[in-house]
């Protein structure tokens, strides 16, 4: 295997929970109502970092559909899948769309947050 170049994101976002490699912006999430065998997950428009695996005609809540699971680059650990097809009209905006499982990534906290305390003028000042 040759060296592993990962895709460095801009803003705050998502990593895998193994490895800490970037997988996704926060920007990108189109829903936080999915959900998976293991629990909640969310659906992505794009995500990087990732290996697919064979498509496979999966049954899944909302039907039958074409998917690929998809893996982190760097680590190897299953993260979710790519929707390749749906077989129902209702569920086609799906298609070319990542599911990431919750418990498989973390939120990335933003560099710059702080929880310095300043002080400031309180009621009891005013007073």
């Amino acid at each position: 295997m040759g060296r592993v170049f990962l895709v460095e994101l801009g803003g705050r976002g998502y990593r895998c929970r193994f490895c800490n490699s970037p997988l996704a912006l926060a920007d990108d999430v189109l829903s936080k109502s999915f959900s998976c065998r293991q629990g909640r997950a969310f659906l992505f428009s794009n995500v990087v970092n990732i290996t697919v695996g064979a498509e496979e005609e999966r049954l899944m809540i909302s039907g039958i559909h074409t998917v690929e699971d998809i893996f982190c680059c760097c680590c190897g650990q299953i993260l979710g899948w790519k929707y390749v097809a749906a077989h129902d009209k209702n569920q086609k905006y799906k298609e070319g769309k990542f599911v990431l499982e919750r418990w498989r990534i973390m939120e990335e906290v933003a560099d710059n947050f702080s929880l310095e305390a300043h002080p400031g003028l309180s009621d009891a000042e005013n007073a």
